[in-house]
């Protein structure tokens, strides 16, 4: 999933007592809630103002590879990118989070589809929104 031309996004994520399961490591609901934590902050950090207020994602799918955990207290970052462009109103977005040792633990690739916040209804990405997000672009 990795592709070091493209844009990222970081963010760094500590386990907490509640986020723990019963094996003694991260729950793998918490996984999905940062998954969607880190893929908000992205689109509040670049998204143009008047994008942000006119648009919302939904997710429609997740793929996601375990590797690894971490137990209360561990930190890990997490990095998210778009690998490439749109398709109608859909948009992949691929997460990787790496302990502190640096290793890739957990990797997912989401689908998430464009909304119009005013009807509900999925539109399509149009260009001027995708293009903040696709790889190769500078910010």
């Amino acid at each position: 999933m990795a592709d070091g031309a493209v844009n990222r996004f970081a963010l760094t994520f500590t386990a907490a007592p509640e986020h723990i399961d019963e094996l003694g490591h991260v729950n793998n609901a918490v996984w999905v809630t940062w998954i969607q934590d880190i893929a908000t902050a992205h689109w509040s950090a670049v998204a143009a103002p008047e994008h942000a207020d006119k648009y919302v994602w939904v997710v429609t799918r997740h793929e996601i590879d375990y590797r690894g955990n971490i137990g209360a207290g561990e930190s890990v970052t997490a990095e998210t990118f778009i690998p490439e462009g749109p398709r109608g109103a859909q948009f992949d977005r691929c997460v990787e989070f790496r302990d502190a040792s640096g290793k890739r633990i957990v990797a997912a690739r989401s689908t998430w589809a464009m909304l119009d916040k005013a009807t509900g209804r999925l539109v399509r990405v149009p260009p001027e929104v995708a293009a903040p997000f696709l790889p190769g672009t500078e910010r």
